[in-house]
């Protein structure tokens, strides 16, 4: 008996949390996991560039915020949240990250677009809110038109790459290198989603994609039994992401704000604050399954304090280049020079 009121108890606390996540957890992705403003960071003066890169795939040129790293650099891939922005990458609009990056040796690329994507090749058009649709092929474009343009027109090395995304391209970083490791050797997910085929994940996500422009996990990747969804979850696949060696970085906090929380409102902090502490579970899992499978080439921060949002994804990645530098055999030196309006055609 005894027995049986300690399953009836943990299985009404699992029931309870999975409610209560189904009820919040779409405008908690949509608040601190997406792109707040419209205006972008970089500052006047800095090398970045924009450009329309054709993709065959999409049926329409793409657009990427882009700092060379100079001749054969090695690329830095920073993937965006949920609620991506057609003007600008959620990295560009909330954190200095070109600033960071200037002359480190690498390149670095932001894809612009791409919201509720999981950044995945989808089985249906992306039909959004107001009837608008868009073929989503988005691991075709950044593993094979995306490269190829740059290796062709910016010098980027197409074999000595990072993929790097927070919250929903937590999970997509990962997935690239698990099945491009000869283009990415690195992944970092900060505050990822990493077992989407789990349980409650895909009706959340599926609520989560609903809220932040309409869109339909079952365009994405069928119901919850179709084979996508196991082969976009990088907990399933942890033995190929072992056999790759791909150095990762695994990023979540435990829903306690710290001072880089200062200055946001109660609300939106109350919402990081559920979103991570919800969200640290599957991490820790997913580092327990990573050792126990052998795998020895991961950096994982589990700290004391961390919410869902912007800040903390900053420092992370600010701590993460001298590692992505060293693995990726980035050479730092001066960014080369990019003439006034830095507007290059994709033609």
């Amino acid at each position: 008996m005894k027995f049986v009121g300690k399953m009836r108890g943990a299985w009404a606390r699992r029931l309870t949390i999975a409610a209560l996540a189904a009820a919040v957890l779409p405008g908690l992705v949509g608040v601190v996991g997406g792109s707040a403003t419209a205006g972008a960071f970089s500052r006047p003066g800095l090398p970045v560039e924009y450009l329309d890169v054709p993709s065959a795939g999409m049926g329409r040129n793409i657009k990427i915020q882009f700092q060379s790293g100079g001749a054969n650099s090695p690329g830095l891939y920073l993937l965006d949240g949920l609620r991506a922005q057609d003007d600008f990458n959620g990295w560009d609009i909330n954190t200095p990250a070109f600033e960071w990056y200037l002359d480190s040796g690498l390149s670095v690329i932001m894809p612009v677009g791409g919201q509720s994507s999981f950044y995945s090749d989808w089985y249906k058009p992306a039909c959004g809110k107001g009837g608008v649709c868009q073929t989503y092929k988005w691991e075709t474009f950044l593993t094979q038109e995306l490269p190829s343009y740059l290796a062709a027109n910016k010098g980027v090395d197409s074999s000595r790459n990072a993929a790097v995304g927070l919250s929903m391209a937590g999970s997509a970083a990962l997935t690239l290198a698990i099945y491009h490791p000869g283009q990415f050797q690195y992944a970092g997910s900060l505050s990822g989603f990493l077992n989407l085929s789990e349980g409650w994940w895909p009706m959340l996500v599926g609520l989560s994609m609903g809220d932040a422009g309409g869109y339909k996990t079952d365009d994405m990747w069928g119901p919850s039994s179709d084979p996508a969804w196991k082969r976009n979850d990088p907990m399933v696949n942890m033995s190929q992401l072992v056999a790759n060696n791909t150095r990762i970085w695994i990023y979540c906090g435990n829903g306690t704000p710290s001072d880089l929380s200062a200055g946001i409102s109660a609300g939106n902090l109350f919402n990081a604050k559920f979103l991570e502490g919800f969200t640290l579970r599957t991490n820790k899992t997913f580092q327990e399954n990573y050792i126990a499978a052998g795998g020895k080439n991961g950096v994982f921060n589990f700290p004391s304090n961390g919410v869902h949002d912007w800040p903390y994804w900053g420092s992370q990645l600010q701590q993460m280049r001298p590692d992505i530098q060293r693995v990726l055999g980035a050479t730092p030196q001066p960014s080369p020079a990019v003439a006034a309006a830095p507007v290059s055609s994709g033609g």
